[in-house]
């Protein structure tokens, strides 16, 4: 009954309305989740709508705008930059998201383990996140810059001879790739950490009676139960990765695409056609193909884990 009752006042609806608990529970609900979606839609959902109408618009964001159809399109298949732009975006995420993994994983098997230092160690590991995103990318930036920086100058010091870190287009990328890991794998550390917790210590008591190992525990009770854990930082650090922040920050930042178009990004491409070249029609392109490879990705990463082996339920 006192559960009841208290339903009804969560939801505003009295007893006489004839409703079942449980949807009085389900319009509760509901209401609880509306200030939220009528954020996303606002914020979110309604720019995204604006941004794909753009696309078949020649907008130059002084109040001139026309109708030009698939030509905004057709300009985007034949543009090499835009192409250039893809595979460097597909790149860092190959490289990125396997490694926020595997030290997001790391760091929390760490922590987990340390007990006597378990806090303070996730206040390490964390506190990247507490500083702001342009910082970083700057001291980074200092750090890594050519012949006066400390670490241009620390690996010559070692005899391993003169790396321009943020000048060889054969390096800035990676350079960006590094800071974006070390400034991201505390957050990941956190998730992993929150999954770790949920598996029942019985499991592992059971299998040390057996007479497995640590290897053997981590690769058969560890990595199958975290299955679920594991593939949301896989979709999150995807997501991330393509149109997050932290990526158009860090190369804003760091080497505004360059050195020779190396860390030219397809969402620091985007912001070089709204802002620098108002052709906001034809950024309004580039965006929705963005979305379109993002949706397909997460669709097929939700399919792909609730199917066949990974069938996790």
């Amino acid at each position: 009954m006192a559960r009841t009752a208290s339903n009804r006042v969560a939801a505003g609806i009295p007893a006489a309305a004839g409703l079942t608990s449980r949807q009085r529970e389900a319009i509760a609900g509901y209401f609880f989740v509306l200030p939220d979606a009528l954020g996303l839609l606002v914020f979110i959902g309604v720019p995204m709508i604006l941004a794909l109408a753009m696309a078949f618009f020649d907008v130059d964001g002084f109040g001139g705008y026309r109708f030009v159809g698939i030509g905004n399109y057709q300009r985007l298949a034949a543009d090499p930059l835009f192409w250039k732009s893809f595979r460097v975006t597909a790149t860092y995420v190959l490289w990125l998201v396997p490694a926020l993994y595997v030290s997001g994983l790391g760091l929390a098997l760490l922590v987990k383990r340390t007990n006597a230092f378990n806090g303070l160690m996730r206040c390490l590991f964390f506190m990247p996140q507490m500083v702001s995103l342009v910082v970083v990318a700057l001291v980074w930036q200092v750090l890594a810059v050519d012949k006066i920086g400390v670490i241009p100058r620390l690996v010559s010091a070692l005899g391993l001879g003169s790396f321009s870190f943020l000048g060889d287009p054969q390096l800035a990328l990676f350079a960006v790739i590094f800071v974006s890991v070390w400034f991201l794998m505390g957050f990941y550390m956190l998730i992993f950490l929150g999954g770790l917790q949920d598996i029942p210590s019985e499991y592992y008591e059971a299998a040390r009676i057996d007479g497995a190992g640590p290897l053997q525990s981590f690769w058969y009770i560890t990595l199958p139960l975290l299955r679920p854990t594991s593939f949301f930082v896989l979709i999150v650090s995807m997501v991330a990765a393509v149109a997050g922040a932290q990526t158009f920050d860090l190369v804003y930042v760091m080497t505004r695409g360059g050195p020779a178009n190396s860390t030219m990004m397809t969402i620091y491409y985007i912001y070089q056609q709204a802002f620098q070249y108002n052709a906001f029609g034809y950024a309004g392109a580039l965006a929705s193909i963005l979305v379109l490879a993002l949706m397909g990705i997460t669709i097929v990463l939700f399919v792909f884990t609730r199917g066949g082996r990974f069938n996790y339920e």
